[in-house]
């Protein structure tokens, strides 16, 4: 039923998509597993927009549909989670030069789900923002989204200027986006990336394990 749910998104039915949402959990479905589904649609929303099969209204529809979903879902992630002590403070935001959040707000809800303070910057960024939240955040970690390849400059350029600001040292970076590789972290100067919302989870999860700086 994974694939139906994905189906039923990328074709903008929201009443089919969040009927197969519930029928999931009623079956005991994980609800980390939903929302990778939900991750997939969105990539493969994102493909066509690309593509210009679709254009931004379709963009905007996916997006209520994750919502709508991630409301449903949301109580049986956090009892699975559960809600203690915050695991550490992370300012994210999609990169200047490009508005797509839906893969941004999937890594901010896990993130949050899993315990993490987040403070989000929203889309198109400027440099300026992202080095001002460092000052005055002091964040633990710094997540930066980009969808497009033209972004990549735009990343690179972001942590040159937190790097000017002499603000390099106090954040781990992360970086992510569909088009993201080990290449682009080497590109733009992060420290990492994650291929899925998860992946992000789990590389926070790591760094806090430890100190920020090492």
């Amino acid at each position: 039923m994974g694939r139906e749910l994905i189906d039923a998104i990328v074709a903008m039915d929201d009443k089919k998509a969040l009927q197969i949402t519930q029928d999931l959990l009623d079956q005991g479905v994980a609800p980390n597993k939903i929302l990778t589904d939900c991750q997939t649609a969105m990539e493969e929303v994102g493909s066509k927009f690309e593509k210009c099969e679709y254009f931004l209204p379709e963009l905007i529809m996916s997006g209520e549909i994750l919502k709508q979903i991630t409301e449903i879902i949301k109580p049986e992630l956090d009892s699975t989670t559960g809600n203690g002590k915050k695991k550490g403070k992370i300012v994210f935001g999609t990169v200047f030069g490009d508005i797509h959040d839906i893969g941004k707000d999937i890594v901010i809800f896990m993130l949050e789900s899993n315990n993490f303070e987040v403070v989000d910057l929203g889309v198109d960024v400027p440099i300026e923002k992202f080095v001002e939240s460092i000052k005055t955040e002091a964040p633990d970690i710094l997540g930066m989204s980009g969808f497009l390849t033209k972004t990549f400059d735009a990343m690179k350029d972001t942590i040159s200027g937190i790097s000017e600001a002499g603000l390099r040292n106090n954040v781990k970076i992360m970086i992510g986006g569909g088009t993201v590789t080990e290449d682009i972290v080497d590109y733009a100067g992060a420290d990492a990336f994650g291929e899925t919302a998860m992946d992000a989870v789990t590389l926070a999860k790591a760094w806090m394990g430890g100190n920020k700086n090492e």
